[in-house]
């Protein structure tokens, strides 16, 4: 946990799940805490193990980290936003857990390309072979260039940076100063990411971590890449999911907007019915990871869904609201009994929907399905939400601070029981 104070009202605030600025500062902060103790735990790893490394892959790491930290004091801003992105932290994850040898070795090459696009986005100059074992150089929140000859020379000065395979064979040039100072880029063997129409989110169909090897849920399903990812009907989706949900809920929008910092498609199932499947991982949050849902309304509800999740697991690492436990419970929504987290997290996002498919449904915005369907998913929710908030006030896993925020969305689900019922 990340030791912190958080302001109680703030807490009350988060546990009605409506958008609150001061929390999510609070929770871009927790989320930005726990980022700099896994790369701190990297480098005590890499210098504890350094022995243990070979010495061509020990010298690369220090390069890397050696530019990483110059292109911080450059530009701390630009910096930050690359560590704090999602698969940042979930390539961390992974190099931390990887096993000595070759796994580790593999993982801790990959520093290179977060330091290159640490001193792109800082607008370092930077010059130098940078070896890719791998054949792909993935630059976090740009994109990946192919080099098949496992290498890249890089040189550039603060605005254009050339990256080129070894042999010649591909190539980018990375421009700082584009859409939402992010540096974009063009060249042979180069896949750049694409910011989702009117806002800073990334469709992330590239990075190689961005779904874990087992897979999500349980097909076990697997990243969508490009083309199958469907980048324009994203777009189009995504475009008119914001457009019903600035209509319904202005303040769901802006927050989805500010909480998210990622999407990543996921690949189809073999199942015909029900709805798409969705996640958020606790090693990425702010990445929505999401089959690519049928109807505008259904995408709404997945945004605001996987959000409450992303501000849960950051309030918790803030605050711890649970202690572990072996407990098991029955939910409403889920066919399989959930620990206690999974009750809460639960619990939450759907007191979330509640509160959407309420407005949803006496509101003139959106298709007269959805508001026919809102209705009765209010009601069901409403109800799921209830029995699960039961089963956690009655456990002994939560922590005082826990409690009181069971109590407060106690409060808050009884309130919309009682706007939802009342006349006009």
């Amino acid at each position: 946990m990340i030791p912190a104070t958080v302001p109680a009202e703030t807490i009350r605030q988060l546990a009605t799940t409506r958008p609150a600025p001061a929390g999510t500062v609070a929770l871009r902060a927790a989320l930005h805490a726990r980022r700099m103790l896994l790369l701190k735990a990297l480098l005590v790893r890499a210098e504890r193990e350094g022995g243990l490394l070979a010495p061509a892959a020990r010298s690369r790491f220090e390069t890397d980290w050696a530019l990483l930290e110059r292109a911080e004091h450059a530009d701390p801003v630009a910096v930050r936003a690359l560590l704090d992105y999602p698969m940042t932290g979930a390539w961390l994850t992974a190099a931390l857990a990887a096993p000595r040898g070759p796994a580790w070795e593999g993982q801790l090459a990959r520093l290179g390309g977060v330091a290159l696009a640490a001193a792109v986005r800082a607008g370092c100059a930077v010059s130098g072979e940078w070896a890719v074992p791998s054949g792909v150089l993935v630059l976090p929140g740009l994109g990946v260039l192919r080099c098949p000859s496992g290498r890249v020379l890089v040189d550039g000065d603060p605005r254009l940076v050339r990256i080129g395979d070894g042999a010649g064979r591909t190539e980018v040039l990375l421009a700082r100063g584009g859409p939402g100072g992010r540096p974009v880029g063009s060249g042979t063997g180069w896949s750049g990411l694409c910011a989702l129409p009117g806002s800073a989110v990334l469709l992330d169909d590239l990075d190689p971590h961005r779904v874990p090897a087992h897979g999500i849920g349980p097909e076990a399903l697997p990243a969508a890449g490009r083309p199958q990812s469907t980048p324009g009907r994203w777009a189009e989706r995504w475009r008119a999911a914001r457009a019903l949900l600035a209509a319904v809920d202005p303040g769901r929008v802006a927050e989805t907007g500010t909480v998210l910092r990622a999407v990543v498609p996921l690949a189809p199932s073999g199942r015909r019915h029900g709805p798409p499947m969705s996640a958020t991982l606790r090693a990425a949050p702010g990445a929505l990871l999401s089959q690519l849902p049928g109807e505008a309304d259904r995408l709404a509800e997945v945004l605001v869904h996987e959000t409450q999740h992303t501000k849960l697991a950051a309030l918790h690492e803030l605050v711890p609201l649970y202690r572990p436990g072996g407990a098991r419970y029955r939910v409403g929504w889920r066919t399989d009994p959930r620990p206690v987290p999974g009750v809460l997290h639960g619990a939450y996002a759907h007191l979330a929907l509640a509160d959407l498919w309420r407005r949803a449904r006496a509101g003139p915005a959106g298709t007269d399905d959805w508001r026919t369907r809102a209705g009765r998913q209010f009601e069901v929710s409403w109800d799921q939400v209830g029995e699960a908030l039961s089963i956690l006030r009655e456990s002994d896993e939560l922590t005082f601070t826990g409690r009181e925020f069971v109590q407060e969305m106690e409060r808050r689900h009884t309130d919309l029981g009682v706007a939802a019922r009342s006349p006009g």
